[in-house]
């Protein structure tokens, strides 16, 4: 398994970003499973919109429903985001610390993003 951060998933989507070759790139490569958080659907969902409207953002959803494995982040999870949110001194976004969490729980170690603050996450591997 591997997880997906929104990073990808918006690169993937517009075709003016500038990692959207490298995404696509990688999406012919990744075979694993994928799994994202409640709160990487909104964040995707939420920028593929303001960027190319309502059905490119209606299309990811069914991807994520259809393809993905959803982790619903509730308190305990929201609890331990914050505490890694404290520990990166505010460097990591909540939404960013809530992936890290649901990755521990899962025994996840590599995910796919552009985003280099996962860098700062030790035993973490980012494809991109």
């Amino acid at each position: 398994m591997i997880f997906g951060d929104t990073s990808y998933f918006v690169a993937l989507a517009d075709k003016k970003d500038r990692w959207h070759k490298d995404a696509a790139r990688l999406s012919r490569t990744v075979h694993d499973d994928l799994v994202v958080t409640d709160l990487v659907v909104s964040e995707t969902l939420t920028l593929i919109g303001h960027r190319g409207g309502g059905n490119p953002a209606q299309q990811f959803y069914r991807f994520f429903t259809d393809s993905c494995a959803i982790d619903f982040i509730d308190r305990p999870a929201l609890d331990e985001s914050m505490s890694y949110h404290r520990q990166f001194n505010g460097k990591l976004s909540v939404a960013d610390c809530a992936s890290i969490v649901c990755m521990g729980r899962r025994g996840i170690r590599s995910i796919i993003s552009f985003d280099s603050d996962f860098d700062r996450v030790k035993g973490l591997s980012r494809l991109a």
